[in-house]
């Protein structure tokens, strides 16, 4: 029978005051008489709906074991490894047993165990940081206006591409995002470790106008935060956001709260882009992808841009509620610009080995390169910089000053990777060489011109010794014949 309110059970008293008997109100609310009739008493002694409330134990709320058993449940409970509530159960019963105390049911040790402060089992049965990370307070940093802070992470993508030789690889991702807007500002996609050049490239393409006018994001950050990996680390990236008034910080190490917006952009990319190409690693395949990779590297570049500039950062973002992009440019603010841009170049962009200035240009990874202003510097080692993703230019410095951009005339007109130009010479090479294995089995198939070659000389007969030599056989001659 479920429990009666006291406006239930006045109304009830009520039926009584109007001439119903006891016995069919009983009948009719399954109340028995008696429980009608103490009711009526209580309400007599206080006219109120007070005086029909259940009254609580004394004890309520508290526990009927004594304090050292319970201190006895919740020392065992929290040990390592973690025991189960039947063993603590066990344990205590027998000691209990031995001190003449009553042992606890299992039920009540249980209950005991579930309230202990879920902080003080954790941080018991799992350490510091499993504590940290479920139950410490995360000061979450959050930016007022575009281009205050950045930040920069790189991850192992959930997908298999095809490298130069055709052997199936994982390519690794590095991302800029801008804190306050969410906009994607740069990024690189490379094979391969981490490291320093791969997250100055990033910054290269982030901090620069991007040729793509649905791409706007741009200019040079306040802050850079990053996670405390030898790369972002570096004397170079140092060196960088020194020399562009950049400051960096760095995450506690091992401590990853503070940048979960771009763990958040990269599982956008894991749930959204990556399970609808070929090759892609779903969670708990131990590696293998579904499907047989068909993309090389420079592929799913060309489709992650897209899917950063025309999707991610065009709709609106479940946190702004405002698309990222619109949110960068919506303040009008002028993006903060390095002085020289060629400046950033010597600081970004990749250093190569020395080169002499020929009268027709600087031959560089097998391509020629040229400027009207090399005319001057012609016998002259310059150092030239450049960026993997686009060879169709080059900078050129002369004693760390720069001097100009070369172009390559058959590449400038589209943008060329340093990446497909040496797998198209490699494929050229490779085509070369078949034809030559293909040519040298015709010939050696041929056969042999021997027109203007001497007749073999016949062998020497060797000499014969006479005291050897065999009897011969015939008629015999007598001395009478």
């Amino acid at each position: 029978m479920a429990q009666r309110t006291p406006e239930e059970r006045l109304a009830l008293l009520r039926q009584h005051d109007d001439g119903v008997p006891w016995t069919r109100i009983a009948a009719e609310s399954g109340v028995p008489v008696r429980t009608l009739s103490r009711w009526a008493a209580k309400y007599r002694a206080i006219p109120t709906s007070n005086g029909l409330q259940r009254l609580r134990r004394a004890d309520n709320g508290t526990r009927r074991i004594l304090p050292e058993i319970v201190e006895m449940i919740e020392a065992l409970a929290l040990r390592r490894p973690e025991p189960t509530v039947a063993f603590v159960h066990r344990r205590v019963s027998g000691i209990a047993a031995n001190r003449g105390l009553t042992a606890p049911s299992y039920s009540s040790v249980r209950a005991i165990i579930g309230a202990i402060d879920p902080g003080l089992r954790t941080l018991a049965q799992h350490g510091d940081a499993a504590y940290r990370d479920q139950f410490e307070l995360v000061f979450r940093r959050s930016a007022t206006s575009p281009n205050e802070q950045w930040q920069a992470d790189h991850t192992l993508l959930d997908v298999v591409v095809l490298d130069q030789a055709g052997e199936p690889v994982r390519p690794w991702l590095t991302v800029l995002l801008d804190d306050y807007s969410r906009a994607v500002t740069g990024y690189t996609l490379f094979l391969g470790a981490p490291s320093a050049e791969q997250t100055a490239l990033a910054l290269h393409q982030a901090v620069n106008q991007k040729t793509n006018p649905a791409w706007p994001v741009c200019g040079l950050p306040d802050v850079l935060y990053s996670d405390h990996g030898s790369d972002f680390t570096s004397v170079r990236l140092e060196r960088v956001c020194l020399d562009t008034q950049i400051q960096l910080i760095h995450s506690r190490i091992g401590v990853p709260q503070g940048r979960g917006k771009i763990e958040r952009f990269y599982g956008s990319i894991t749930t959204e882009l990556l399970p609808h190409l070929p090759g892609y690693i779903p969670h708990g395949t131990n590696g293998e992808p579904l499907t047989d990779p068909a993309f090389s590297l420079e592929q799913l570049d060309a489709i992650l841009e897209r899917f950063i500039v025309t999707e991610y950062n065009q709709r609106p973002h479940s946190e702004t509620h405002h698309a990222p992009v619109h949110r960068w440019a919506s303040s009008g603010f002028i993006p903060r610009a390095p002085a020289r841009p060629e400046d950033l170049d010597l600081l970004l962009l990749t250093a190569a080995t020395t080169r002499k200035v020929q009268r027709d240009g600087i031959q560089f990874a097998s391509t020629r390169y040229v400027s009207p202003v090399l005319a001057a510097y012609v016998g002259e080692q310059v150092t030239v910089r450049f960026d993997p993703r686009d060879v169709g230019e080059i900078r050129v410095y002369f004693n760390d000053d720069y001097l100009c951009r070369a172009i390559a005339p058959e590449l400038a007109a589209e943008s060329v990777s340093l990446r497909e130009l040496q797998a198209a010479r490699s494929q050229r090479r490779r085509d070369l060489k078949r034809q030559l294995r293909h040519r040298r089995s015709l010939a050696d198939a041929l056969p042999t011109d021997i027109r203007y070659v001497p007749p073999p000389e016949p062998p020497e007969a060797e000499p014969v010794d006479v005291d050897e030599a065999p009897p011969r056989h015939g008629l015999r001659l007598y001395a009478t014949d």
